[in-house]
């Protein structure tokens, strides 16, 4: 805890007028009557506006894989934002996307060597659906407009993500959001799969209700399936063996393209690159954002198959192939960030660190089993879910507790209704998850 610098103690949160920030994914209301500010930051920790020591249990938002404030990055944003602070990608070009393209490519899964960036997961998102839509079309399949994705599946909030995406609240206030679009079932059955260790066993037919979909819409509609190989921002739902694998035969079967989100998987959270890696199965486009700039520069890309690029480059070649892009895309300080992260991650060896870390940590996360309230423990290389009983009437009051008072005690959670949810910075060591047993269980056994 050491590593954490000294701050100005008279900093109060009502030194700034908090009223003109409407906060996302937040209830407004009642933080800004406790706000809880973070400060500073360093290494496993935040520092509170009130001096206290966080221990980060969510890598600030399933994004600083490396821990906070690493001075390799910070140095490289610097640099850059000295050197070169903005340059157009569209019709001009300047080194950092193409470097960080062939770095991606380095430790993308095989085939998957093409790259076109954006600036968040919503936006690798969307742009892997109209990649998936605009590939169809220029191989003449244009009817195959339709696209599939799945219940409490999590995919941004642009237009296309809620759409395919599949929380109804992320859903319900936007109309009718894209036509065409159809959904699987979720994988989640606390009845069959309540604490299981890893992959749970129970399952796999749920891939085939995409043969049903398929058989109502007719194959020739659908343009893609797309699906979080661990659905995360829902409660972390971890596939059951074999349900990817049936995804992508049924896929390649009925020539529909297969996308995994991998926002929160990729970078190591399973201790390999890519979930796609960890669970054997290579989608057709792989969505990435968070981790690729250790969260210090936002920025957001797709991995996609060369042939799937190769088929808009037919036509004269002074002409522009994908009508798509932002002013952004692969801006030079995201670019200069996710160089350093990515050496960072190459040179301290933190995929492999996390997979080596990950007996212990569901050891020590499954010890939670006969608390208070506990109702399921879901672990997979360093991610968690923890569900919580709700409240009779009072749904997602309890996990809200939980947070609250988890970081009273010093740590920091991230809860989705009444799961836990726990994905530490890959540099966490075990005596950080032990303090987080202990103060989760602490709470949890206070908590009504």
């Amino acid at each position: 805890m050491a590593d954490i610098p000294p701050q100005d103690k008279s900093f109060s949160p009502r030194a700034i007028d908090l009223n003109a920030f409407w906060m996302p994914f937040t209830a407004n209301r009642e933080f800004k009557q406790e706000p809880r500010l973070l400060i500073a930051a360093k290494g496993m920790y935040y520092t509170s506006h009130d001096q206290r020591q966080i221990l980060d249990g969510t890598a600030g938002l399933w994004c600083v894989n490396a821990g906070h404030c690493r001075p390799e990055i910070a140095e490289a944003i610097a640099q850059q934002a000295a050197t070169l602070d903005f340059a157009p990608t569209f019709q001009m070009g300047h080194p950092g996307p193409f470097q960080v393209a062939n770095k991606l490519i380095e430790i993308a899964p095989t085939g998957l060597n093409r790259v076109f960036f954006a600036n968040s997961g919503s936006e690798a998102v969307d742009t892997a659906l109209k990649i998936a839509l605009a590939y169809h079309r220029v191989r003449g399949e244009g009817s195959r407009q339709r696209l599939i994705g799945r219940e409490r599946g999590y995919h941004g909030v642009g237009f296309g993500g809620i759409s395919v995406g599949g929380i109804a609240p992320n859903r319900k206030f936007f109309g009718s959001l894209l036509a065409g679009v159809d959904h699987l079932p979720h994988t989640h059955n606390l009845k069959e799969n309540a604490f299981s260790l890893g992959q749970p066993t129970w399952g796999i037919h749920l891939a085939d209700e995409l043969e049903r979909i398929i058989s109502l819409h007719d194959a020739t509609t659908i343009a893609a399936v797309i699906v979080e190989p661990v659905a995360g921002s829902t409660g972390v739902l971890i596939p059951p063996k074999g349900y990817l694998e049936r995804l992508r035969q049924i896929c390649d079967r009925h020539g529909i393209l297969l996308i995994f989100d991998e926002v929160i998987t990729g970078f190591g959270r399973l201790g390999t690159a890519f979930a796609a890696d960890y669970f054997g199965v290579i989608p057709d486009l792989i969505t990435l954002a968070k981790g690729i700039t250790n969260g210090a520069v936002p920025m957001g890309a797709v991995l996609v198959r060369q042939e799937i690029h190769d088929a808009f480059m037919d036509g004269p070649a002074n002409q522009i192939e994908f009508f798509h892009g932002y002013t952004y895309s692969g801006h030079p300080l995201a670019c200069a960030a996710a160089i350093a992260t990515l050496d960072l991650y190459q040179k301290e060896n933190l995929f492999q660190r996390a997979q080596e870390l990950g007996e212990t940590w569901q050891a020590v996360i499954q010890s939670l089993r006969g608390l208070p309230h506990i109702i399921d423990i879901r672990t997979l290389g360093l991610v968690a879910g923890i569900e919580l009983e709700p409240r009779p009437g009072k749904p997602g009051t309890r996990g809200m507790d939980c947070l609250r008072r988890c970081y009273e005690k010093g740590l920091l959670i991230r809860v989705t209704g009444d799961i836990i949810a726990l994905s530490p910075p890959l540099i966490i060591e075990t005596p950080h998850i032990e303090t987080m047993a202990r103060i989760l269980t602490e709470v949890l056994q206070e908590l009504s």
